[in-house]
């Protein structure tokens, strides 16, 4: 596909993904955000700032290089992105694995964020999508790599693809926008069991090499052959 065809894609990806934020309860009124990498080039897309969620498709989403600027003349390009685009640019340029960002300020992740505190791996799920805890970042104020920073710092070498930035809300990344989607996802979900959980007494922490054996399950075994591929028992999928 041309680079053309590719940004396009990537727009139309990015616009239709915001209706999960939505549907999962993630945002209210604008806040929020996703961005997508465009592949095998310097640039990505990311939402127009403070447009309402109905009113977005591939159109208003606005391209950026990996400075966070704008690209001129581009689809879009009349409109200011993000507040947080210089926060994804940073992760795009220091984490090259990164295909795409999300932000949201659900509620459980939130309110963990507003404590300071980490998300502990307490159950089977958190273990299967996180590979353990969910860690906090630091405060950072909006408008700048500050937030990109902190990101960047807090996981590099973890296996978690979310981050609570402290008092503020969750960030998380993924091999393409939909895969951070998912995560963002699964980090509200595992931010409001674990909250109940200790509502009700003190959680059971999971052993780190039971948390070992289940990330290493899920991330390598869970889920559908591709096609072809021989089943456990050594006849055709």
């Amino acid at each position: 596909m041309s680079l053309g065809g590719d940004i396009q894609r990537v727009r139309e990806d990015v616009a239709a993904l915001h209706e999960q934020l939505t549907r999962y309860g993630l945002v209210i009124w604008t806040g929020g955000n996703i961005s997508g990498r465009v592949p095998g080039a310097d640039l990505f897309v990311i939402k127009p700032s403070g447009v309402e969620y109905d009113d977005l498709d591939a159109s208003n989403m606005i391209l950026c290089d990996l400075d966070g600027v704008v690209i001129p003349g581009s689809e879009g390009s009349e409109r200011s992105p993000s507040s947080d685009t210089a926060a994804h640019a940073y992760v795009y340029r220091n984490m090259p694995q990164v295909g795409g960002v999300v932000h949201t300020h659900s509620t459980y992740a939130t309110a963990w964020a507003a404590r300071g505190e980490a998300i502990p791996c307490v159950i089977t799920g958190q273990a299967d999508e996180f590979g353990g805890e969910i860690p906090i970042g630091p405060f950072a104020i909006i408008g700048d790599e500050s937030i990109g920073r902190g990101i960047v710092e807090t996981l590099s070498g973890h296996r978690s693809r979310a981050v609570l930035m402290q008092n503020h809300g969750v960030f998380t990344i993924g091999s393409d926008p939909r895969d951070a989607v998912k995560a963002a996802v699964m980090a509200e979900d595992v931010a409001r069991t674990v909250h109940i959980s200790r509502q009700l007494g003190a959680p059971i922490p999971i052993p780190q090499d039971k948390i070992d054996s289940l990330f290493d399950r899920y991330q390598n075994v869970y889920g559908q052959a591709p096609a072809g591929t021989p089943n456990l028992e050594g006849t055709p999928s």
